[in-house]
């Protein structure tokens, strides 16, 4: 029994860290990279598609990627797409492929980034410290009915800490590699 809690708590809060790295991949960072896309749908056919899957994306410089869709057709529908997805980029189009160019951060674009990955950073810990929050108070009501005794839920809280520590240093680390890489040049 309490040991799916704790398994439970392990995949709450590795997946918590997964969501974490997915959302910092999204954040520019003065370097073309094909995640900005991620999650970008276009209108095709009469349909959403993801932006991969309506043509080939490649980044032929370091800081610009470029989308060459399968069918001719839908560059007005990738064109419109990136532009609605809040990216702050332009594309560009010569008949034949989109071109996204990623402009060199200024300082103070910087400073506004590091500070949305320190927001990140810190909702992903405060979701880690409420999965601990949650197990604790299963932990109480498991004792409550005298399924596990109060030292065992002692010891099991203290494991949900340890844990909970662990995976709060992950988030620091990773929301620290980012900023250090939104900082530089």
């Amino acid at each position: 029994m309490t040991h799916a809690l704790t398994d439970q708590l392990k995949d709450k809060m590795a997946s918590s860290i997964e969501a974490l790295k997915r959302e910092l991949v999204k954040i520019r960072t003065g370097r073309a990279s094909l995640s900005l896309l991620d999650g970008i749908k276009v209108n095709a056919y009469g349909a959403q598609m993801p932006i991969d899957q309506a043509g080939t994306l490649t980044i032929p410089e370091n800081n610009m990627i470029a989308i060459k869709p399968w069918d001719p057709q839908l560059l007005p529908a990738i064109e419109k797409a990136i532009l609605a997805s809040g990216l702050g980029l332009t594309p560009q189009s010569d008949g034949n492929v989109v071109r996204l160019t990623i402009p060199p951060l200024t300082g103070e674009r910087r400073k506004e980034l590091v500070k949305q990955v320190k927001k990140i950073g810190e909702e992903y810990k405060v979701a880690i410290r409420n999965v601990r929050r949650d197990t604790n108070e299963s932990l109480k009501k498991l004792k409550k009915d005298k399924a596990i005794s109060e030292d065992e839920m002692f010891r099991l809280q203290e494991e949900a800490q340890k844990m909970t520590d662990g995976y709060i240093n992950q988030v620091d680390e990773i929301a620290g590699g980012k900023e250090k890489e939104v900082m530089s040049v």
